[in-house]
């Protein structure tokens, strides 16, 4: 079976796990030589500790040296060795098939091979440095989701700002609602003023336009006519040099002459009367255009104050077209908010499944670990009545010492007095035999003294 990952050099190891793994004296210390070419069993077996701590975060020596031991094992002392070797070879064995390696066994915890350490060590390294891009990715992502949560939170207070600016400037305030009715009635009492001093004016300026048409005929008239009195003098200076007619007929052309004046005269004084009224005309007009120049100055100053309400209105629609883009911004954000808060959502589920499955496996191990301690004190209890039969067995063995010691004694004293007994037995046996041999050496001499005799 080929590696899913990359089989890295020893030295990249040593080097990954001095920085990211392991820290103080043990960083310090781990060096090439404690992989390459015999590994070390202590060093593998406390980096694969500091592994499993680095991950799971649990204290190595609560996790891995308490014995799980049953109430029936006699002298749980001699498994505490055990322990922690087989407790890190479980850990591991449910670790490395994340990291792609399936073939874990006890032999890589108690006597590792370079290469396969090698191998192991280089998942474990590939695993946590795609755990560690995973951790800046989510980092990355919460910083973001940070982020926009301020903008988001920034929009609706901007939103909020608007509207109530919106509102300050649609309302208006009580303290000047009775002005701003007193303003509406004056304005409508004044366009209508206007309205019919504008058409007054129209007239007048009708009228102004007539008298000047009249006027500028009347002037031209009197033009005409003082060129013709000029060459009437003319001639009658002409006619004086050159008259010869009787003088009827220049009674006559007098006469003439002076009805002619007469008529021109009072032309003449008609077109001053006529100048005067017109005069009078153009002040009454002259009074009326300052009356409507007081009127536009006033129709000015209400256009000035509809120009400003024409420009707030216009920032009202600007606040509203800029209130709606934030709307939209903010329903954007909404959607981004409402698949962040999914996200989240699903983030939290996770991690409220997994704070659940920790805090089960947690109430378990406590379980576990009571039970372990339960246990113990019960060993504990059996120990204490082992150690005081044992001392109890101590004393009957001393003592049983001390009878066999007192027993020695008197069988090596009972064992002299016997062995004087059975010198003393032998020497008395030796004689009695040799009482024996002497009477029966005279029973036989007897015997064949007496078959000689026979």
């Amino acid at each position: 079976m080929e590696n899913t990952f990359p089989v890295y050099k020893v030295d990249d190891i040593v080097q990954f796990f001095r920085t990211d793994v392991l820290t103080g004296q043990e960083a310090k210390h781990f060096a090439k030589s404690d992989i390459i070419p015999n590994p070390k069993v202590d060093v593998i077996q406390r980096l694969y500790m500091r592994v499993l701590h680095l991950l799971y975060r649990f204290n190595p020596i609560d996790s891995h040296y308490l014995a799980p031991l049953s109430e029936n094992i006699q002298f749980p002392m001699l498994h505490e060795r055990a322990t922690p070797v087989l407790s890190v070879y479980l850990c591991m064995c449910q670790f490395l098939p994340i990291c792609h390696v399936y073939d874990f066994s006890l032999n890589d915890l108690l006597n590792p091979k370079a290469k396969r350490t090698i191998t192991i060590l280089s998942g474990i390294q590939n695993f946590l440095h795609f755990r560690k891009q995973r951790l800046e990715i989510i980092a990355a992502h919460q910083q973001s989701f940070r982020a926009d949560m301020d903008k988001l939170q920034a929009y609706t207070r901007g939103i909020k700002e608007a509207e109530k600016k919106i509102e300050k400037l649609m309302i208006i305030p009580p303290e000047q609602q009775a002005e701003a009715k007193e303003l509406a009635t004056a304005l409508t009492e004044v366009k209508n003023a206007t309205m019919q001093e504008s058409q007054e004016v129209n007239a007048l300026n009708e009228q102004v336009a007539e008298c000047k048409t009249e006027i500028a005929e009347k002037s031209q008239k009197l033009s005409q006519k003082k060129l013709e009195v000029a060459t009437q003098k003319d001639e009658m200076t002409k006619l004086r040099s050159q008259i010869v007619e009787s003088p009827e007929e220049l009674k006559i052309e007098m006469e003439k002459m002076k009805e002619n004046i007469k008529n021109i005269k009072s032309s003449k004084e008609l077109a001053v009367e006529k100048l005067v009224e017109m005069q009078s005309k153009v002040q009454c007009a002259s009074q009326g255009e300052a009356e409507i120049q007081l009127i536009l100055k006033q129709l000015h100053d209400l256009q000035a104050s509809m120009c400003k309400t024409n420009q707030q209105k216009e920032e009202v629609q600007r606040l509203a077209a800029l209130s709606e883009s934030l709307q939209k911004e903010l329903k954007g954000l909404s959607t981004e908010e409402a698949q962040l808060k999914r996200a989240l959502a699903m983030k939290q589920d996770k991690e409220s499944k997994q704070h659940i499955r920790r805090q089960k496996k947690k109430e378990l191990k406590d379980q576990h670990v009571q039970n372990i301690l339960g246990q113990y004190d019960k060993v504990h209890e059996k120990r204490e009545e082992v150690v005081e039969r044992i001392k109890n067995l101590s004393r009957e063995t001393t003592q049983f010492n001390d009878k066999m010691l007192k027993l020695r004694y008197n069988c090596s004293h009972n064992t002299e007095k016997a062995q004087a007994i059975y010198d003393r037995l032998l020497t008395t046996l030796e004689q009695f035999h040799k009482q024996l041999e002497h009477l029966v050496m005279e029973g036989s001499a007897d015997v064949i003294k007496k078959k000689a005799n026979f």
